[in-house]
């Protein structure tokens, strides 16, 4: 292969070669399974290769530095654009660089202090606030399947799913939501409008009087024996 000013040191080429099969093995593990399909290795060394060629293509042997030197981020780039465009979750470019950022600067922060980071640390490290670091970090999470298993005795599995509580979507909430719409069938038509009126538009005993064509005082007695009447056929 030539490049546009010369030919590239093969020996150069044969060693940013084996970069190109190490970097994607260093583009899983950085990408912490932001991609739900876990791209095989052979692909991403196809997408390595495709770096080498483009830094072969455009290295300028007059400058005084190693092939290595160009082709290792060139490669490193062509990974994390086909990392991020053929994630199954959509994150943006800006988003995932900072991820990235947030990556290296918890290494750096550990490699010297001994120990991990925490969120104010690597917030101060890079300048931005600590909202940025977590949506960062939570952008390129591994998503997890509500059908993963997570216990098993040799038996029956258990699911993620099997451990996610719903409070706000119980049986004995759904038998009260059907109880009340029951209740409601039961008004005749006028009592329904006041009831929308008041507590699905919000107005006042004033305005659903004028709307409805009947004094203040009316519309408070026709609330009052409506809402006494679903409590009733509810508990009933």
């Amino acid at each position: 292969m030539r490049s546009q000013h010369g030919k590239a040191p093969c020996a150069e080429i044969r060693r940013d070669t084996r970069a190109a099969r190490a970097r994607p093995r260093r583009g899983q593990d950085r990408a912490r399974g932001a991609d739900l399909g876990k791209p095989d290795a052979a692909d991403l060394f196809q997408v390595g290769c495709i770096g080498l060629i483009k830094a072969v293509d455009c290295f300028d042997l007059s400058q005084n530095v190693q092939f290595s030197t160009y082709g290792v981020p060139m490669i490193a780039g062509e990974l994390r654009r086909f990392l991020r465009d053929h994630s199954a979750i959509r994150v943006s470019r800006s988003m995932r660089d900072t991820a990235y950022k947030v990556l290296q600067a918890k290494d750096r922060l550990t490699a010297a202090d001994g120990r991990e980071p925490g969120i104010e640390a690597i917030a101060k490290e890079l300048g931005i606030p600590r909202q940025e670091v977590v949506f960062a970090m939570e952008a390129i999470s591994d998503p997890v399947s509500l059908y993963d298993p997570v216990y098993s005795d040799g038996g029956e599995s258990a699911c993620v799913m099997d451990q996610i509580g719903d409070t706000r979507n119980t049986d004995e909430q759904w038998l009260e939501q059907i109880a009340l719409q029951e209740a409601v069938k039961r008004l005749d038509s006028r009592e329904k409008h006041i009831l929308a009126l008041r507590f699905y538009d919000g107005r006042t005993q004033m305005e659903v009087a004028k709307e409805v064509g009947i004094s203040q005082a009316q519309v408070s007695r026709l609330e009052k024996n409506a809402i006494s009447r679903i409590k009733k056929n509810i508990t009933a």
